[in-house]
């Protein structure tokens, strides 16, 4: 994997702009693998390494799929809030640069801070790691619960569409008709449910385990609107990781009982119960979307255990349940060896 010279060309032109390098001076750059929206690379300066990231118009995937450029501004605001209401759970923002929709970020090395995903896929569930990540991403749900301030800088409707709900919901609707009405009804309701700031993207992908606990990244998709989605987007990862490893089913649904808790347990701007009732709906979308939306996990490859997953999620679609026990129970029925 190589930058092409415009690409060369414009992360200096970034650097330059955010007061990292001077006009005109080089420094090594090392393109980084993961994620599908961005160019990332990291960029060897005199005084030390950092991390450098410019939003792509066309996402890294088989279909077009075309989002604004402007999204790196939502990510850096996110990662400004973490930080103040749970330092250390983002890396420090070294940068931003408005013209190249790019900024810079701390480098953190990957011997100290192992992506989640990659130890989940190895059978590592640590319930410990669940709960601190439940309990990061539930403070700044809190922090930012019913803000009209943070709301209005976050109204990024468009954009979460056009990243979230169309290709997960809108695209799983076109290859199932049969739930076509359900999966509209859950775009319409998370359009138009506006509680908290959402991170948008919290997968064990984005999600580094540091030394001093979870460290979250990649929040382009962030957005003022229903938390329910950050629940189900994770909840949905940790279901997905038994169809490739179901002899480590108990140890991934005990993250997922741990991260429930620690966002459920600590609810402040509505009923734990009305939460828990709208991230079960959600959760049957997003397991759906997995595996048939624009966004489809790589490591579920046999037909066969796509059409239990989507079994499983047409049915929590079709006739949805209000406790999100319920689920966990016919998802380990369904998996455990």
């Amino acid at each position: 994997m190589s930058l092409t010279e415009d690409e060369f060309s414009d992360i200096h032109a970034a650097l330059s702009r955010m007061g990292l390098i001077g006009e005109g001076e080089t420094v090594p750059l090392v393109p980084l693998t993961g994620g599908i929206s961005s160019l990332i690379v990291r960029a060897d300066l005199p005084a030390g390494s950092v991390c450098v990231k410019r939003a792509l118009p066309q996402l890294k995937v088989d279909v077009e799929w075309k989002v604004p450029v402007d999204r790196n501004s939502a990510e850096v605001g996110w990662m400004r809030i973490a930080e103040r209401v749970a330092p250390g759970s983002v890396p420090s923002i070294l940068g931003e640069d408005e013209v190249g929709k790019a900024f810079a970020m701390a480098w953190l090395d990957p011997a100290d801070h192992p992506v989640w995903k990659s130890l989940l896929l190895d059978g590592v569930a640590d319930v410990s790691t669940a709960t601190a990540v439940g309990r990061g991403l539930s403070a700044v749900h809190n922090a930012c619960a019913l803000d009209d301030e943070i709301a209005r800088e976050f109204a990024n409707d468009g954009n979460f569409h056009a990243i979230r709900l169309d290709p997960y919901f809108g695209a799983s609707a076109e290859v199932h008709p049969d739930c076509a009405g359900a999966l509209h009804a859950l775009i319409e309701r998370t359009a138009t449910t506006r509680r908290t700031l959402v991170h948008g993207d919290i997968s064990p992908k984005n999600i580094l385990v540091g030394p001093d606990g979870p460290v979250f990244l990649d929040a382009e998709c962030a957005w003022y609107g229903d938390p329910a989605f950050d629940l189900a987007f994770c909840m949905a990862h940790l279901f997905l990781k038994c169809v490739p490893r179901p002899s480590s089913t108990d140890d991934y649904l005990a993250c997922f009982d741990a991260f429930t808790s620690a966002n459920l347990d600590s609810v402040g701007w509505e009923t734990a119960s009305e939460l828990e009732a709208r991230t079960c709906i959600m959760l049957a979308g997003m397991v759906l979307a997995r595996i048939d939306g624009k966004s489809q996990v790589e490591y579920i490859i046999d037909e066969s255990e796509k059409d239990r997953v989507r079994d499983f999620a047409r049915h929590f679609l079709l006739t949805p349940a209000e406790r999100l026990s319920e689920m966990r129970d016919a998802w380990h029925a369904e998996w455990l060896p």
